[in-house]
């Protein structure tokens, strides 16, 4: 089951499972010395999806100074390859869409994803940049 929640919505089980979801895949798994939690959380829309109590799935959605964002978009890793990817991205745009509605959306997504990103419409800007150690693109939509 897919949830929308902003930060005072979340229940104290379900901020624990995002962080530890969250800093196991960008600070662990991917061997990244940052500050994984930041001020950002406390303003975004928190988008999850629950399977046996466990969240599998997650990403923010947020507003910037003259448009929307999103980040931190991940799935673990146990449940890579069964499309809970592209379920993720279709409900961020559609938060988006109901929360940010025609706001220009900006992303800065690791390299790695970019193309995954074009699939929806996203396209790159720019040249890629380190941000937090790791290779990224700036990607209007």
């Amino acid at each position: 089951m897919w949830s929308v929640k902003t930060f005072n919505e979340l229940t104290t089980s379900e901020l624990y499972a995002i962080y530890l979801l969250r800093v196991k895949t960008f600070v662990v798994e991917q061997h990244r010395v940052y500050q994984e939690v930041d001020a950002i959380d406390m303003t975004a829309h928190h988008i999850f999806k629950l399977d046996h109590g466990k969240i599998v799935a997650y990403a923010r959605v947020f507003q910037e100074a003259d448009h929307c964002s999103f980040g931190r978009v991940v799935v673990d890793r146990q449940l890579r390859g069964q499309h809970l990817g592209l379920q993720l991205v279709q409900q961020i745009l559609a938060v988006i869409s109901a929360q940010y509605a025609h706001e220009p959306i900006q992303i800065e997504a690791q390299t790695q994803v970019q193309h995954f990103y074009e699939r929806f419409g996203f396209q790159a800007v720019g040249e890629p940049f380190l941000f937090n150690h790791t290779p990224h693109i700036k990607m209007v939509h």
